[in-house]
C-alpha cells in the first residue's frame, strides 16, 4: 500500500513539473519546436538513470520510496506520449526536416541522460 501511495503522489508532482517546465521552457525558446518535451525527456531520462542505478545498488528496486520516485514522479515528468504526438503533428504539416530533427534529439540525448545518470551515481 505504501508504493501505491508514493507513486499517486509522485505522480501528481512529476504531472505539475512538467507542466510547469514546458511553460517555462516556452516562453524562452518559443513554441517553433517542442523544446519543452525534449527538456523534461532529458532530465528524466538522466534521473532516472540515476535512481536505477543509485537504488539498484542498495538493493532497494522494490522499495516505495524508489516506486514513488521513478514511476510516479518520472513516469508523470517524461512525456514519450506528448513525443510522439509532437512528431506527429510535425510531419503532418509536411516538417520532415523537424520531425526527425526531434526523433533523433529526444532518443539521442535520451540515451545520452540515462548514461550519465548512471555514471553520475557510481561516482557517490
Amino acid at each position: 500500500m505504501a508504493s501505491w501511495l508514493a507513486i499517486l503522489v509522485g505522480g501528481a508532482f512529476g504531472a505539475l513539473l512538467r507542466y510547469g517546465t514546458i511553460q517555462g521552457i516556452q516562453q524562452v525558446l518559443g513554441k517553433g519546436f517542442p523544446y519543452g518535451t525534449l527538456t523534461v525527456n532529458v532530465l528524466g531520462s538522466f534521473a532516472l538513470g540515476y535512481l536505477a542505478f543509485y537504488f539498484g545498488q542498495r538493493d532497494l528496486l522494490a522499495s516505495a520510496w524508489y516506486r514513488g520516485l521513478a514511476v510516479g514522479v518520472l513516469g508523470a515528468f517524461t512525456t514519450f506520449s506528448t513525443f510522439s504526438l509532437d512528431t506527429v503533428n510535425l510531419l503532418a504539416q509536411g516538417d520532415l526536416t523537424k520531425g526527425l530533427l526531434n526523433i533523433g534529439l529526444n532518443v539521442g540525448l535520451c540515451l545520452l541522460a540515462v548514461s550519465l545518470g548512471i555514471f553520475t551515481a557510481k561516482g557517490f
